[in-house]
């Protein structure tokens, strides 16, 4: 397309492009177009940052999970409370905090923790995730547990990401957590496990979609099939299209601080080549948005 009209119409029609081809499902057809150039400045501003759920490397210790998640180019690691537990003394947080960061990494994100309406025992999640300079919150809560969850995410400045778990878990569908955080703080919102939303029949664009706003998690996994009894594949051979989840992402205005972690629950003892795999699947997709 050429441009010959005058400059208020060429950044009107230059907005109007860059809100098509962001809604693009496909991505691939923007990724080519002259549009290209411009919609990788968006997403280079966007800075989404491919990191990795350490649950994913569950079979290795904790160390060995770092000194992997570095060799295979991860940016950020999620940690679970199997390798950074929530009861750590403060020197094992200090020591934890400064093995990341001597890596080249940085946490973006813990959890998958569970919240009651026992405020204690939910102020003892946010001491240690302050303590950690943890900004997200990945999390399962009970129903009465949002009285607590409001004040403590307004007093420590942490975020709540509401994880979905598949067809058997309470939030199912992304309705499900849309009503749960309805009239929330906003700083509660959603993490997004797009392979478990894959299982619930929900397509990843349009979950990413609703939840605009209030996402500040990803889990980026696949699965073949979208039921709730499936196997997790590679990246983008299942139903999921990596490179629309991340236009998607841009739209929805993913913060530039929120997790973005690639998870892969098959083959817990030598995940290593898979991961690989996935990883270069992600990061293709990243430079066809210009986000890498």
């Amino acid at each position: 397309m050429f441009f010959h009209n005058s400059p208020h119409s060429f950044r009107r029609n230059r907005r109007t492009m860059l809100r098509q081809g962001l809604a693009t499902a496909g991505g691939l057809a923007l990724a080519t177009s002259p549009f290209a150039r411009l919609v990788a400045r968006e997403a280079q501003a966007a800075g989404l940052k491919l990191g990795v759920l350490l649950y994913s490397l569950r079979g290795f210790t904790a160390d060995q999970a770092l000194k992997y998640a570095k060799e295979l180019g991860f940016v950020e690691v999620e940690f679970y409370s199997g390798m950074f537990p929530l009861n750590s003394s403060d020197e094992a947080i200090r020591t934890m905090v400064a093995q990341v960061k001597e890596l080249g990494l940085a946490i973006s994100a813990h959890g998958v923790n569970g919240f009651t309406k026992d405020d204690a025992a939910n102020r003892k999640i946010f001491d240690f995730a302050k303590k950690a300079g943890i900004k997200n919150i990945s999390a399962a809560p009970t129903p009465d547990s949002f009285d607590s969850l409001n004040a403590l995410v307004k007093e420590y400045d942490i975020r709540i990401a509401i994880h979905n778990h598949g067809p058997s878990d309470r939030f199912n569908r992304v309705v499900d957590v849309l009503r749960a955080i309805e009239g929330s703080d906003p700083r509660i919102g959603a993490c997004a496990d797009l392979g478990h939303f894959i299982r619930s029949g929900e397509k990843p664009v349009e979950v990413i979609r609703s939840l605009a706003g209030r996402l500040y998690g990803i889990h980026l996994k696949d699965f073949a099939e979208m039921k709730e009894n499936t196997r997790g594949v590679i990246l983008c051979m299942g139903h999921l299209d990596c490179v629309a989840v991340f236009y998607a992402l841009l739209q929805a205005k993913f913060p530039s601080d929120g997790a973005l972690s690639l998870e892969y629950e098959e083959n817990e003892k030598n995940p290593i080549a898979d991961m690989r795999e996935c990883f270069a699947v992600a990061q293709s997709a990243l430079k066809k948005v210009g986000a890498s």
